[in-house]
């Protein structure tokens, strides 16, 4: 019998070295990339895109950067993230709603760069 397809919520994080539009773009079509390819997605699997990024990110949307490489009929959303003083700075997070047959167990979270360190008590 075949594992029952469900929709889970994938996470992910990267850090910018700086706020410009190259970096913006490089950095969130890696996160994306990588989140896809440890989980074996293709664009089809995923429902939605929530991409926060912190105040001092504002050159470029994290969303557009990942339209550029194929992702152009999934709906997708950009949002500040919130201010928490001693919060990483130069991040973006995503939050991906996907179908899948994996479990919880086998889903994949993605931290990237300086974001490396933010949720250890996820599997990678």
């Amino acid at each position: 019998m075949a594992a029952a397809l469900t929709v889970r919520g994938l996470r992910g994080a990267t850090t910018v070295d700086a706020d410009t539009v190259a970096q913006v773009t490089e950095r969130s079509q890696e996160l994306m990339r990588e989140i896809m390819a440890r989980n074996g997605l293709v664009e089809d699997d995923i429902v939605s895109v929530l991409f926060t990024a912190t105040a001092d990110v504002t050159s470029a949307f994290p969303a557009t950067a990942v339209r550029e490489i194929g992702f152009g009929a999934v709906p997708l959303l950009c949002a500040a993230e919130i201010a928490v003083p001693g919060s990483m700075p130069l991040c973006i997070r995503v939050l991906l709603h996907v179908y899948t047959t994996r479990s919880r167990a086998e889903i994949h979270h993605v931290y990237l760069h300086g974001a490396q360190g933010l949720r250890d008590d996820l599997p990678d």
